[in-house]
């Protein structure tokens, strides 16, 4: 099955045209868009070490709980990647006898 090259900076300039906008804005994505990004992710995370080696200054975020508009605000606050660096722990911060609560 031959799969269809994305445009990944189009899709992220989309994404951040709700910046502003009350919450709960839609940003159409097509499915071919999504599957495309996911590949793309998959791709990117597969390439990169088990054990990252992070340089300092950085930000360590906590679970978002998958909520996009907390994911903004964060960025507008602390800056947008990559003029900024994130570190985002998710469910080691809230879930089970080794988090971090």
């Amino acid at each position: 099955m031959a799969t269809k090259e994305i445009d990944v900076d189009d899709i992220i300039t989309r994404l951040l045209e709700v910046r502003g906008s009350r919450y709960g804005k839609l940003v159409n994505l097509t499915e071919v868009e999504i599957m495309g990004l996911c590949r793309k992710s998959r791709e990117i995370f597969m390439h990169q070490p088990i054990l990252l080696e992070l340089e300092a200054p950085l930000k360590i975020c906590g679970d978002i709980h998958g909520q996009y508009y907390d994911l903004l605000r964060l960025f507008e606050n602390g800056g947008f990647p990559p003029t900024a660096n994130y570190l985002f722990l998710g469910d080691y911060v809230d879930r089970g006898k080794q988090s971090l609560e």
